[in-house]
């Protein structure tokens, strides 16, 4: 359970992250915009996927919210910190283009790292009916 949580919020973060990081390399933004954008996107897809999936469950829009961001808020954190801190330390990786595979491997090293050590965070936290245990009442 633990691992399908962190897949579902790993693909909400990956799909922004790289949107965001697209974005800011193609408009030619400085590093800093370039991740304030891409960390933004990953929350925001992160939560949209949670937040899409409990409305259809039928629930209303606000405990939907509320429930997303109990749910993602920490995974997320988590992840972000763990992939874009992988990506800084990385040499070279900041200042690769979208055509380089030093950006890709960065990038997907990171999501591969994050994803290794968000699973067992978010089995201890939802062995304590937290982050997605407040889901799968949903699912």
């Amino acid at each position: 359970m633990a691992a399908k949580a962190t897949l579902h919020c790993l693909t909400g973060c990956a799909i922004g992250e790289i949107l965001g990081m697209v974005i800011g390399t193609a408009l030619l933004w400085g590093n800093v915009e370039t991740m304030v954008l891409a960390i933004s996107l990953a929350f925001l897809f992160g939560y949209f996927f949670t937040l899409f999936a409990v409305r259809r469950a039928g629930l209303d829009f606000k405990s939907a919210v509320k429930v997303a961001l109990a749910a993602d808020s920490v995974s997320i954190a988590v992840m972000e910190l763990v992939d874009n801190g992988i990506i800084a330390v990385t040499p070279g990786a900041m200042e690769a283009h979208l055509s380089d595979g030093l950006f890709w491997s960065a990038l997907l090293g990171g999501f591969a790292v994050a994803f290794l050590i968000t699973t067992p965070m978010n089995k201890w936290m939802i062995g304590r009916g937290k982050g997605h245990a407040v889901v799968h009442a949903y699912h």
